[in-house]
């Protein structure tokens, strides 16, 4: 590299263009030095103040939502500022606020360090937000690898657990399979994009406008072939799609229940950003290999989903085959986008009503769970209504949504991405995805009869329910701001419609 090329280079690194990021990064820190410097009967404060800041961020990226960076490449090529990298920050701020709220109730049970958890939230969040705006590579494998070596240590968190330690050992080699081979498929493109011909300024063959120039210029390449197949894979595991989902229903179950709904929201929201950006960006010229690999994928996805959860008890494990098929869905948005101006709406649109009702269901689980975290059972469940009626109908408007039922925002979001995959053409996919709707009502409010309609009888084959929490007014105020705005987007989507274009 030529020495007068340095500051040419230096010039593009716009540090104001990936503020967010940063002030993340800053507030992460922030908590630490509290932790140092505040006695130990005010530490109980600090996750308050790190929600705090994080509200704060997420008005400002939202007031700064058309910036002067929308639209264009800064790090030499590294990142790329959308619209919808935009709408992902927003996404991942307001993921992160609510596993704090979750985490806050689960961590008073433990005996665990507390500030580190927020800590590597903070840091995975923010590296989550630089993945949906990758333009190259080597961004899109660093920040993916960041979010997956944060949360190796945060699913295993609660390491006095043997399940924990169990669901921490398999993500870890779940997690490096699928990293060899997201890596071997990019070695694969970059060996035969590879050009030194190529200005170091332009990104190389890493870039994903100067790849896909390749792609377009060498539709039938077999190595580049063999390499997106590689790729798609790697992403398939992050977001929890056949045949790469056997590590869910384990994970999910070990896994602290905040950190589950960490991995069923925000992970899967970061590998379908990712995912998305490849499919849009890199491999269009590829479509005759991509769409048949993820129609595929996306059909057993959702059989397997609802199928699989039919016969689960726990109600953790049973969350995370739901959330398998609802991978399936979103995969249906994605097969779309290249077809439809509505399906790239629908997909952002699916992921932000998924968020609202996940975190309304963990909600309810962490006040229900005890210290024995993940054991949680069905049976646990009844006599919820007569005991609590406002969580049995927070949980009710939560699993409602998951279910697709009118008017909450989940029907609406799987009606986009329906509407979606007509408008595109994939009428048998869209069959596939209608006959997993039905399935899921069952197993869904299966979950709600023991809510509503069974009482609690002690059985010798379980152990025995674990004592619940009590909700205080701020648990109750969050939960109650997550059914009420599933049931207010449902009756209104038009609210995203400013954001999202459609």
């Amino acid at each position: 590299m030529s020495p007068s090329l340095l500051p040419a280079l230096a010039a593009n690194n716009t540090w104001f263009a990936i503020w967010p990021e940063i002030s993340l990064g800053c507030l992460a820190l922030l908590l630490l030095v509290l932790e140092i410097i505040l006695p130990v009967s005010a530490r109980r404060h600090i996750p308050t103040v790190a929600i705090l800041g994080q509200l704060v961020l997420f008005g400002a990226v939202l007031a700064d939502f058309h910036n002067g960076y929308v639209g264009h490449e800064t790090f030499n090529g590294l990142l790329r500022h959308t619209e919808g990298g935009q709408i992902m920050r927003l996404f991942f701020i307001l993921c992160s606020v609510l596993v704090f709220w979750l985490a806050r109730l689960t961590l008073a049970r433990q005996t665990m360090p507390k500030i580190e958890f927020y800590n590597i939230v903070l840091v995975v969040s923010a590296a989550m937000m630089l993945l949906a705006q990758s333009n190259h590579f080597v961004m899109l494998f660093v920040a993916l690898e960041t979010v997956t070596i944060g949360l190796y240590i945060l699913v295993s968190y609660t390491r006095s657990n043997a399940l924990t330690l169990e669901a921490g050992l398999k993500y870890l080699i779940m997690g490096a399979l699928s990293s060899a081979l997201l890596l071997f498929g990019i070695v694969l493109l970059y060996g035969v994009a590879g050009n030194s011909a190529l200005p170091a300024h332009s990104g190389g063959a890493m870039h994903f406008p100067e790849l896909a120039r390749f792609l377009t210029a060498n539709p039938h390449n077999s190595i580049a072939a063999i390499g997106i197949v590689l790729v798609l894979a790697g992403l398939a595991f992050k977001i929890g799609a056949f045949p790469f989902q056997i590590w869910i229903p384990d994970v999910y179950q070990g896994a602290p229940t905040p950190i589950t709904a960490f991995l069923a929201v925000g992970s899967k929201a970061a590998g379908f950003a990712a995912l998305l950006a490849v499919m849009r960006n890199v491999f269009p010229a590829y479509e005759w290999l991509t769409t048949p690999v993820l129609s595929i994928m996306a059909g057993a996805t959702i059989i397997f989903g609802n199928l699989a959860a039919l016969t689960q008890h726990n109600v953790k494990r049973l969350i995370g085959l739901s959330g398998v098929s609802h991978a399936g869905f979103l995969l249906l948005g994605v097969l779309a986008v290249a077809h439809t101006p509505l399906a790239l709406g629908a997909v952002y649109f699916y992921l932000f009503a998924y968020l609202l009702a996940n975190f309304a269901v963990f909600g309810v689980m962490v006040h229900l769970a005890g210290a024995n975290d993940p054991e949680q059972e069905l049976e646990h469940y009844s006599g919820l209504a007569k005991q609590d009626p406002f969580l049995a109908a927070v949980l009710a408007v939560g699993l409602g949504s998951l279910a697709g039922i009118p008017p909450l925002a989940g029907f609406v979001g799987k009606f986009l991405i329906f509407m979606a995959a007509y408008q595109a053409g994939f009428h048998g996919l869209l069959a596939i995805a209608i006959i997993g709707v039905v399935i899921s009502i069952y197993y869904y409010f299966g979950w709600l009869r023991a809510a509503f309609f069974e009482e609690w009888r002690p059985s010798t084959e379980l152990a025995p329910r674990p004592e619940r929490t009590p909700a205080n007014w701020s648990s109750k105020l969050a939960a109650a701001v997550l059914a009420l705005a599933s049931i207010a987007v449902g009756f209104c989507p038009g609210v995203f419609g400013h954001l999202l274009h459609w």
